[in-house]
């Protein structure tokens, strides 16, 4: 008798793929873009493809903000801007703050007192 095999590629687990993620976030580098804004695609006069290369697709390269850091590699993850506060009233954002909210004091949770009231204490 004979025995077939198939090889086929598999996903890692839902916790390895969320902690990988977690550590990006973690490890996430503010940027600037230089240049005032994106400039356009590079183009490329090769006859065999018209598809542009991903290294090659913008001519531009992301700075940190921070000079004294590294410019990021292309599986860092980066933002432009600083997420605002969520704990402190911004009428301007229309966020509400967190003040005068009611949590769990039992909770480890995004309700228990010590995440929602971010760190200031509550009764």
């Amino acid at each position: 008798s004979c025995t077939v095999k198939t090889c086929w590629m598999r996903l890692p687990s839902f916790r390895s793929i969320g902690d990988a993620l977690i550590s990006r976030y973690d490890g996430a580098t503010r940027v600037i873009v230089p240049n005032n804004g994106i400039e356009a695609p590079m183009q490329r006069n090769d006859a065999a493809t018209q598809k542009v290369a991903k290294r090659d697709r913008y001519n531009f390269e992301l700075k940190p903000h921070n000079p004294a850091h590294k410019a990021p590699s292309a599986k860092d993850l980066v933002y432009l801007e600083p997420s605002p506060g969520f704990c402190e009233k911004n009428t301007r954002l229309s966020i509400l703050g967190t003040h005068g909210r009611t949590c769990n004091e039992a909770s480890n949770f995004v309700d228990g007192c010590d995440l929602m009231c971010c760190g200031r204490g509550f009764r």
